[in-house]
């Protein structure tokens, strides 16, 4: 971890707890129980395997936890101290004098995610501590995720950071949770403004590199990319990596090849990452994973191994912590995707939660594998896939 200065009493804490208990009202109120490690606590992020009863889940967080603002939603997999878990409820908690949590919602959000993102911001108008950031919590089933993002922008601009991820559903595919206070929501966009009188920061970081020369897109349409330079863009994304012949008419053959070999999506702030293994079109030739990719935008195929990833992990922590500025770190907030999840496999995530705990240290920490990630520190976008994102707390 990156030097700290000696700060003041702390007026703001961060705990997290964490119970493999099978029954869903008890494992709730375990793990809020051990999450709430401080005075007057303000928030409640609960990961909760899709495993669990989401209804069961909210009454346990009432009975431990009773008037404590609760956002969350199901995961691909819980993270925390011990390492990557499944099928448990795993909660971080955040309080103290030196903290605000005002929270919004946004429901029926297919086929008008821009108009979600702006409505969910509206909660950041009611904190007023000197440092925020907008915590969004989406479900990973509805397209177009990078739309919400651009729908903050537009009520926010770029003064605000944020930091975020997709429900998930243990790759089911067939409906993921989210949580706020006492309801259970689908097709939906939870936002938790968070402010602080101390440093707030969001780390982003993926383990890919770019091959070759640019593609452009020239027909894109509800988050799939159809051409690529003016051809199919799934021959044209083969091509480039001399994909072997089962890769382009066996479905089974292409997830695999493409899971660890994104699209690069060019953004102001650098490369992004696309997961296209999960949305496979072998007869329309087409490829995307439900994110925007604009026409006229350029493109690359990526590729990254277990060590690449690893090393972004690194850098995700080390950028987050790094940006508090010298103030005692309280806690962090670590999202990673349920792609990269499978690329590393189960002794790979094992090794990502061990250097998650390496820059933790004895501070907590906890997140679940998304479907996509948001972090957002410069320009319109900030939707990313295949990626680890952080927020660390002062």
């Amino acid at each position: 971890m990156p030097e700290t200065e000696t700060a003041e009493p702390a007026r703001r804490w961060m705990g997290v707890g964490r119970s493999d208990l099978t029954d869903s009202r008890a494992a709730a109120v375990a793990a809020a129980t051990a999450a709430q490690t401080g005075p007057d606590a303000k928030l409640l992020v609960v990961f909760a395997a899709i495993t669990h009863d989401p209804a069961q889940v909210l009454a346990g967080l009432a009975e431990a936890a009773p008037g404590v603002t609760v956002v969350g939603c199901t995961t691909h997999g819980e993270i925390g101290p011990g390492g990557p878990a499944d099928g448990t409820i795993t909660i971080a908690a955040l309080g103290g004098a030196g903290l605000q949590v005002e929270t919004s919602v946004a429901t029926r959000v297919a086929g008008r995610q821009g108009d979600a993102g702006y409505e969910v911001a509206d909660c950041v108008s009611r904190v007023d501590l000197p440092h925020k950031v907008l915590m969004l919590l989406t479900d990973g089933l509805v397209r177009d995720q990078e739309s919400i993002v651009r729908g903050c922008y537009r009520a926010l601009g770029a003064a605000v950071p944020l930091f975020g991820g997709a429900a998930a559903d243990g790759w089911r595919m067939s409906g993921a949770y989210l949580f706020h206070n006492g309801e259970v929501l689908t097709d939906a966009v939870v936002g938790a403004a968070i402010a602080s009188e101390a440093p707030l920061a969001v780390g982003v970081r993926h383990g890919y590199e770019t091959i070759g020369q640019p593609m452009i897109v020239t027909r894109s349409e509800n988050g799939r990319v159809l051409t690529l330079d003016d051809r199919p863009a799934l021959d044209v994304y083969l091509e480039r990596l001399d994909a072997p012949p089962e890769v382009y008419r066996d479905p089974a053959a292409f997830t695999a090849f493409a899971l660890p070999r994104p699209l690069g999506v060019q953004r102001r702030s650098g490369v992004e990452a696309r997961n296209l293994s999960t949305e496979v079109d072998l007869e329309g030739r087409s490829i995307g994973g439900g994110g925007a990719i604009d026409p006229g935008g350029l493109t690359w195929v990526m590729t990254g191994d277990e060590q690449t990833i690893l090393e972004a992990t690194d850098a995700a922590c080390d950028d987050a912590l790094t940006a508090l500025g010298g103030r005692e770190p309280i806690g962090m907030l670590t999202f990673s995707c349920a792609a990269l999840r499978a690329v590393l496999g189960e002794e790979g995530i094992r090794r990502e939660g061990e250097r998650l705990q390496k820059w933790a240290g004895s501070l907590p920490f906890a997140g679940f594998y998304t479907y996509g990630e948001i972090a957002r520190n410069h320009g319109i976008d900030g939707f990313h896939n295949q990626t680890l994102v952080v927020l660390a707390l002062s």
